[in-house]
């Protein structure tokens, strides 16, 4: 093994039984996706084909003023479409020659499904098709769904990464694939560590097509990001190996996450070390400051963007904190069990949600910090409960090294903040550790599905 962080003997909770719930739920649009897709793909544009709403979302999601070229955009489905009254295949065609006319940068094009589109059951694959044909081969059209129906938002981009890996080149080198959109500062800290390592890594998704990595049987791949089961079962389809490994969020699931290509790839543990060491350092140096405020706090995970199971192993493992429950929209335990492996026994695990039942464990549990979506963050803090937004942990770089300890910053800055306004337990300030632990209520054994 390269790398020699400790590794506990138990299984940690990756025998936990799991509570599966289903009902009412608080979910974030599939579209939200492109907000960081459209930043990373730089010939590329999103068309939605879906409404007004959708069209707002994305303004209000992307921040976008109003004289901004971005990279993506709206067909709005009008009454007529929605009513049958006009061929929607031609006005999707008429409005893509328009777009492919007056923006000539553009090399890839994504038609993205939504409620409405998938409502009447426009078919976008048929779509892509055709226009592939008739653009081709300066653009290549491509098409997902975006739709927020049945999933949750970071599915958006797992969905978008699946239809691109058909298209990808063959290819019989042996090489290393990273997979999930990073911000291009965390991509290029693990370009100069994967290069100094000796290991030849390839992104998906590249920031250019003409840069698109090859797939094929000789092709190892780690994910940077938990979200991707689609992606990672299309990869396997074209012959790919997936390196089972934690995900690279603090010091030790960094140094893990590049052990693993490290061990594939027969990377010396002399060249690891000598690579690794000094980031490694100051990773712990970076967290430790953040984690003189997390230490010994309760938190309770609220299921939002698949990344909660990493981000408790992170918590727990460095900075001391006591995750109460670890709620994702769903638990992929054949990527997640490097990461649920190395989390101290003790939490409830839970996948889906009925929101309220578990609403009322956390206010039961009266956790330190409840990390959840935008919908639950304010009326909880009206109930004395600290909250950080899931969905900054998405849009901010965390990956790696280097951004250990802004990641372990944004967990304690909420506890910091209400520290500062000096606010008592009686106006919802924060307590002392062992006053909040006490609280804890562990799930009755009747409400855990195995």
């Amino acid at each position: 093994m390269n790398a020699p962080a400790a590794v506990p003997a138990s299984r940690g909770c990756l025998d936990a039984p799991v509570l599966r719930q289903r009902g009412q739920r608080e979910v974030f649009c599939g579209l939200t996706g492109i907000v960081w897709l459209h930043r990373k793909m730089q010939d590329a544009f999103f068309l939605v084909v879906g409404s007004r709403t959708c069209a707002h979302l994305l303004q209000s999601a992307a921040g976008v003023m109003i004289f901004a070229e971005p990279r993506f955009g709206t067909a709005i489905m009008e009454e007529k479409d929605l009513a049958g009254l006009a061929d929607a295949q031609d006005e999707l065609d008429r409005e893509v020659a328009r777009l492919l006319a007056r923006r000539p940068d553009i090399r890839q094009l994504f038609l993205v499904g939504s409620c409405p589109s998938e409502v009447i059951k426009l078919d976008l694959s048929r779509a892509a098709e055709r226009l592939t044909a008739r653009h081709a081969p300066h653009v290549r059209v491509l098409n997902y769904s975006g739709s927020g129906i049945e999933t949750t938002f970071t599915q958006g981009e797992d969905a978008c990464l699946a239809a691109m890996v058909p298209v990808l080149p063959a290819t019989d080198a042996r090489e290393l694939l990273i997979v999930g959109a990073l911000p291009d500062v965390v991509e290029d800290q693990f370009v100069r560590l994967f290069a100094a390592l000796g290991v030849p890594a390839r992104f998906l998704p590249a920031r250019r097509r003409d840069e698109a990595p090859g797939v094929g049987p000789s092709t190892l791949f780690l994910l940077a990001q938990p979200f991707l089961g689609d992606t990672a079962a299309a990869l396997e389809r074209r012959g790919a190996t997936h390196l089972a490994a934690p995900f690279p969020f603090g010091e030790e699931g960094t140094t893990l996450w590049l052990a693993a290509a490290a061990d594939a790839f027969g990377v010396p543990t002399a060249t690891f070390a000598s690579v690794t060491d000094a980031p490694r350092a100051r990773a712990r140096q970076a967290i430790a400051a953040a984690a003189q405020t997390l230490r010994d706090r309760t938190i309770f995970f609220f299921p939002d963007s698949q990344m909660e199971v990493p981000l408790a192993r992170f918590l727990a493992r460095e900075c001391g904190m006591v995750p109460l429950e670890i709620g994702t929209p769903y638990l992929h335990r054949g990527h997640l069990a490097p990461d649920l492996e190395l989390i101290p026994a003790g939490p409830v695990l839970s996948e889906g949600q009925d929101v309220d039942l578990q609403l009322d464990r956390a206010r039961a549990a009266r956790p330190d910090l409840t990390v959840c979506g935008l919908g639950l963050a304010n009326p909880l803090e009206a109930e004395g409960l600290a909250t950080k937004w899931a969905i900054e942990l998405v849009f901010t770089p965390v990956h790696g090294y280097e951004q250990a300890g802004d990641l372990a910053a944004l967990f304690a800055r909420p506890l910091r903040r209400r520290a500062a306004l000096a606010l008592g337990p009686a106006s919802g300030g924060v307590e002392p550790p062992s006053a909040a632990a006490g609280r804890a209520r562990p799930v009755p054994a009747a409400e855990v599905a195995p």
